[in-house]
């Protein structure tokens, strides 16, 4: 079977979708994902139609199946990552014993000290990028131009390592 006009897929698509779509809502138990997959669907049909127009129905409906369990597959994995990561998480937490929560407390009081003693533009261009912020954004928030974010960037983090240096020596600041 080939589609060499639109007029037969269209036919084929007007046909089946209604029956498509109601087998994954049934199958995934989700109506936008069951929209989304029966689309898929559509589109394997249009792209590799079978050989034979009377075994359409059934080669819809294997197509359908396949891509309904790979489509919960995929969801049963995100979840079984998601809950991995979060007992990890929880582990980590509940692990840490006092003195090592203490010590990461100190160390990141230490942190904010030096960020303090930078200047401003500094402390923001760090601040922001740390806080997942991308050059783009920053460029913004700052009124520079991206290229010169990374400039920035450098510049910010060799004072911050001085300032650190500075404090483990007890030398006097340079800026």
């Amino acid at each position: 079977m080939e589609f060499p006009e639109s007029e037969a897929f269209r036919t084929a698509f007007f046909e089946h979708y209604p029956i498509v779509r109601r087998k994954l809502v049934a199958l995934v138990r989700d109506e936008a994902a069951a929209d989304d997959l029966a689309q898929d669907v559509f589109i394997k049909l249009y792209r590799n139609p079978p050989d034979d127009p009377a075994a359409l129905g059934a080669w819809l409906h294997r197509v359908l199946t396949r891509v309904g369990y790979d489509y919960l597959d995929a969801i049963a994995r995100q979840r079984k990552l998601q809950s991995k990561q979060e007992q990890l998480h929880e582990g980590a937490s509940a692990h840490a014993s006092g003195e090592e929560e203490l010590m990461r407390r100190l160390e990141q009081e230490e942190v904010r000290e030096w960020l303090d003693q930078l200047p401003e533009r500094d402390r923001q261009v760090l601040l922001l990028r740390y806080s997942g912020y991308s050059y783009a954004e920053i460029a913004e928030e700052l009124n520079v131009r991206p290229p010169v974010v990374g400039t920035l960037l450098s510049r910010a983090t060799e004072r911050l390592r001085q300032r650190a240096a500075q404090t483990v020596t007890h030398e006097p600041a340079r800026s």
